[in-house]
C-alpha cells in the first residue's frame, strides 16, 4: 500500500494519508469487511509514524469510510460514504473535454491534466487575506463591483504588466473571473457567428468549443517551437483575410513552447498588414522563467488584447483574471460585462488585492517556479531515458509536449492504464477533432513514481505486454 506522501506540500501529512487511503480503496476496489494492513506496517512501508497513520484512521472512521474492531484493527466499512465517490469523479480539464473517461481510470494520476495538483496549492497567505479582507473591508463582503474591477487590484496589475514591459494605465485593464471569462467577453463582443479567425493547432480546447458556440469559424496553424507557422499563417491571412488571431505567447497550451522574438514581430507585421487582431492569452505567465517577448510588449497600434489569469497559479476557484487592451475595446468588454453577469466578485479582488500588495504572491509563484524546475528537469530526463520525442524542450511552465516511441496508440493507453496513469484523449487538442500521437504531459505529475512507471514500460526495447 504505496500512499505517495508529498512532504513538500502544504496539506497536512495526516490529510495526505486520509486522501491516500481512500484513493487505494477506491482504485483497487477493495471489498468491504477487508482489514487494512496494521498500523505499523502502513507507517513502515511508507516511512511515516504510526501516530500519524492512527489519525488519519481515526478520522476515516468518523467519516464512516472504515470501521474498527476491538482487536482487528481497521476494516473497510460495508457502504462507502460520498467524500470516497468524489475520488472516482471525472474532476479536470482534461476530462471535460474529451480525455479518457472509462470509469477504471478514473482515481489515477493525470498525467495530461491542465493545471497545478492540489498538493501543490499553498492556504496559509491565502487564508490570511481571506480573514483580513473580512475583518477590514466591508464593502468588499457585500457590495458589488465597479464594471472595470476593483481599483487596488488593477493599480496591482498594471504594475505587474510593467514588469513584462507592457504599457498599460488602470483603464485599460478590466477584470474578468478568470481568463475562460476575458476570452468569451472578447469573442461575444467582437466577433459574430460567420466571422473567421485563426487558432494555432495543437491548441487550447476550451478555447475551440467556445468558438464554435458563438459560431465563430476556425481556421487552424501549426504551433512552431517558435511559435505559429508563419508562412502557413501568411497564406491563411491572404486567402481568408480572417478577424483575429488567437496565441498563446508563454508555456503554449499543450507544447510548453514559447514566442520567439523574431516570430512575434512578425506577426505584428503582418497583423499591420492584413488588419488583424492579436488576443494573446498568457495565463502562465507567472510560471515563466524571465521576461520573455509578449506581443502586447511590442504593439505599437493597439492590435493586441492581452489576457492574463492568476487562477492557475494561486487558486482556481478564485476565478481571478484580467484583460488589458485599448481604452475603446475595454469600454466595449465592460458594456458586456455588466450586462451578461452584473460584474466580478469585489471580494474575490481584494484578496488578490492584497496578496500582491504584500509581496506573498509574488514569493508563491517563485516558489512553485523552483519547484516546476527541479520537476521539469527530471521529467525530461525520465523521457529520453524511456526514447520519448520531445517538442521543443520547453525552459518553463506547466507541460511537456512528447511522443511515445509506441507505434500503437491503443497499446500505449493500455500501459497507461495498467500503471494507474490518465491521459489526455488523443483529439483533445485540434480544432477539427483530429487524432495526435502526441501527448500533454503535466510536469507536476510526472515525477510520480506511477508516470516513471510507465514511461519505463514504453521504451521500445523493453515493452511490456498487458
Amino acid at each position: 500500500m504505496e500512499l505517495r506522501i508529498d512532504r513538500q506540500a502544504m496539506v497536512p501529512v495526516v490529510q495526505q494519508i486520509v486522501d491516500g487511503l481512500i484513493e487505494w480503496i477506491v482504485q483497487e476496489q477493495v471489498p468491504p469487511a477487508t482489514r487494512l494492513p496494521s498500523i505499523r506496517q502502513i507507517a513502515r512501508l511508507n516511512l511515516l509514524s504510526q501516530s500519524y497513520v492512527m489519525e488519519a484512521c481515526e478520522r476515516l472512521v468518523a467519516q464512516g469510510v472504515l470501521v474498527s474492531r476491538q482487536g482487528a484493527g481497521f476494516m473497510v466499512a460495508s457502504t462507502l460514504p460520498a467524500c470516497c465517490k468524489s475520488f472516482d469523479s471525472p474532476a479536470f480539464e482534461g476530462e471535460r473535454h474529451g480525455c479518457d473517461t472509462d470509469p477504471q481510470r478514473r482515481g489515477g494520476l493525470k498525467l495530461g491534466d491542465g493545471v497545478l495538483p492540489e498538493s501543490w496549492r499553498e492556504s496559509d497567505d491565502l487564508a490570511y487575506a481571506i480573514r483580513q479582507v473580512a475583518r477590514t473591508d466591508m464593502a468588499s463582503l457585500f457590495n458589488y463591483n465597479t464594471p472595470l474591477g476593483l481599483p487596488a487590484l488593477r493599480e496591482q496589475i498594471v504594475k505587474r504588466l510593467g514588469m513584462l514591459d507592457i504599457t498599460a494605465d488602470e483603464d485599460c485593464v478590466l477584470t474578468t473571473a478568470g481568463a475562460s471569462h476575458g476570452l468569451d467577453l472578447i469573442v461575444r463582443t467582437l466577433f459574430r457567428a460567420g466571422d473567421c479567425v485563426v487558432v494555432e493547432t495543437p491548441g487550447y480546447a476550451p478555447l475551440f468549443d467556445l468558438l464554435r458556440l458563438h459560431g465563430v469559424r476556425m481556421l487552424e496553424v501549426r504551433r512552431t517551437p517558435g511559435g505559429p507557422d508563419l508562412e502557413a499563417l501568411e497564406a491563411l491571412l491572404q486567402q481568408f483575410r480572417p478577424a483575429a488571431l488567437f496565441i498563446n505567447s508563454h508555456h503554449h497550451n499543450p507544447t510548453g513552447s514559447c514566442l520567439a522574438p523574431a516570430v512575434a514581430r512578425r506577426i505584428l507585421q503582418l497583423s499591420k498588414a492584413y488588419d488583424l487582431r492579436l488576443i494573446e492569452d498568457d495565463v502562465y505567465a507567472d510560471l515563466h522563467n524571465g521576461s520573455g517577448t509578449r506581443l502586447a510588449a511590442l504593439d505599437e497600434d493597439g492590435r493586441v488584447i492581452y489576457v492574463g489569469s492568476f487562477s492557475k497559479t494561486l487558486s482556481s476557484s478564485l476565478r481571478a483574471g484580467f484583460v488589458s487592451a485599448s481604452h475603446e475595446v475595454i469600454e466595449q468588454l465592460a458594456r458586456v460585462k455588466m450586462i451578461s453577469c452584473m460584474g466580478t466578485s469585489r471580494f474575490s479582488e481584494a484578496v488578490l488585492a492584497a496578496l500582491l500588495a504584500s509581496g506573498a504572491y509574488r514569493k508563491l509563484v517563485q516558489r512553485q517556479r523552483q519547484r516546476l524546475n527541479i520537476d521539469r528537469a527530471a521529467a525530461l530526463q525520465a523521457l529520453e531515458d524511456a526514447d520519448w520525442e520531445v517538442f521543443g524542450k520547453p525552459t518553463g511552465g506547466l507541460f511537456i509536449w512528447a511522443r511515445s516511441p509506441l507505434a500503437n496508440d491503443e497499446h500505449l493507453r493500455r500501459q497507461a492504464l495498467h500503471h494507474g496513469v490518465q491521459l489526455a484523449c488523443a483529439s483533445s487538442f485540434s480544432p477539427s477533432g483530429e487524432a495526435s500521437d502526441w501527448q500533454r504531459i503535466n510536469v507536476a505529475y510526472a515525477c510520480d513514481p506511477r508516470a516513471r512507471q510507465f514511461f519505463r514500460s514504453t521504451a521500445v526495447d523493453r515493452p511490456q505486454v498487458f
